[in-house]
């Protein structure tokens, strides 16, 4: 998956005006205690990111 993809997937489900606070400060589990620009950061698969996320906020399948 593409950054770029990424990041539309994450403005289309949590919006623009939040996405970039949740990206910096929300830290899950699914992602190794790691906010998801920290796994970014650490070269995590931009796809294997968006699973955690979905995993952490229970994302609707159709939105996967």
């Amino acid at each position: 998956m593409r950054l770029t993809v990424f990041w539309q997937r994450m403005r289309d489900y949590f919006g623009e005006p939040y996405v970039d606070s949740f990206a910096r400060d929300h830290v899950m589990s699914e992602l190794g205690g790691r906010t998801v620009r920290e796994a970014l950061d650490a070269g995590w698969d931009a796809r294997d990111v968006w699973r955690g996320v979905c995993a952490a906020m229970d994302i609707p399948a159709e939105m996967r």
